[in-house]
């Protein structure tokens, strides 16, 4: 991995992490397509850039999360089945990561979804009267272990569990901006931890690259959180869902096809 490419991730990172794409599965297909590596470090790198996305929510959001301390609660329950099904499920996890074949069906499938949620759903400006409480981020939290299988979309399992509690449009995806902190925080400090327990280090070249890549997560994130609900307000759900048919579908064509994309 060079600099470009890490960019490009980062990029990529950015741009997809809040959106209900799939992050994970679309930075799989980049670096398939760039033709990077799939070693240790390429894998410990999409994972550890989150830090730049998960910091723009912070910065973002600063006041819930440094105005009172009612949000805290809520999201630590939302986090507890993620990271439970983290840990009972890691290594299946990280087998599923390196499937394209799963990636380009998640996609595919969760396109169709989201073209009957705004049906499902229907459009709502008005914030639910009622504050969000533990059972609705504990229901939240549920959601978001479906997100573990790569190309299912962490931000669009966790706002779809938001409407089916009533919540608006932007309260879902608010709370999903927000609990994406600790599990993402988590998920970037247990890959570093495994890594360096198994006595794995990074050379400064690759310290360059996490920092690059970190600080153009941070900028694109920051970017693409502040557009998203006014888009989603105003679009809906349909282009991402045909987005992810057309994307999901090209895939399984070329793997059909038998282009070995993940040495491509």
């Amino acid at each position: 991995m060079n600099v470009l490419h890490a960019i490009i991730l980062a990029i990529i990172e950015g741009l997809t992490e809040y959106l209900p794409v799939s992050s994970t599965g679309h930075m799989i297909i980049g670096s398939s397509l760039m033709g990077i590596a799939h070693d240790e470090f390429t894998r410990i790198f999409t994972v550890g850039i989150q830090f730049g996305a998960i910091l723009s929510v912070v910065v973002l959001y600063w006041r819930r999360f440094f105005e009172g301390f009612g949000t805290y609660p809520l999201l630590v329950v939302g986090f507890i089945p993620a990271a439970i099904a983290g840990l009972l499920f890691k290594d299946t996890i990280d087998t599923l990561l390196e499937n394209i074949g799963v990636v380009a069906a998640a996609l595919f499938i969760g396109g169709i979804v989201l073209l009957f949620i705004d049906r499902w759903f229907p459009h709502d400006d008005e914030d639910r009267a009622a504050p969000l409480g533990w059972k609705d981020a504990l229901f939240i939290g549920c959601f978001q272990v479906i997100a573990m299988v790569p190309g299912v979309s962490r931000s669009a399992a966790t706002i779809i569990g938001g409407l089916t509690r009533k919540l608006s449009r932007g309260q879902a995806a608010e709370f999903s901006f927000l609990l994406a902190v600790p599990t993402m925080c988590a998920a970037t400090a247990k890959t570093l931890w495994d890594h360096y327990q198994e006595g794995g280090s990074f050379t400064p070249e690759q310290w360059k690259l996490f920092g690059i890549g970190n600080a153009v997560a941070f900028v694109v994130a920051a970017l693409a959180i502040k557009g998203f609900v006014g888009f989603l307000n105003k679009h809906g759900f349909k282009p991402f869902g045909w987005y992810r048919i057309g994307l999901g579908a090209l895939l399984l064509a070329l793997l059909w096809a038998g282009v070995d994309l993940q040495v491509m």
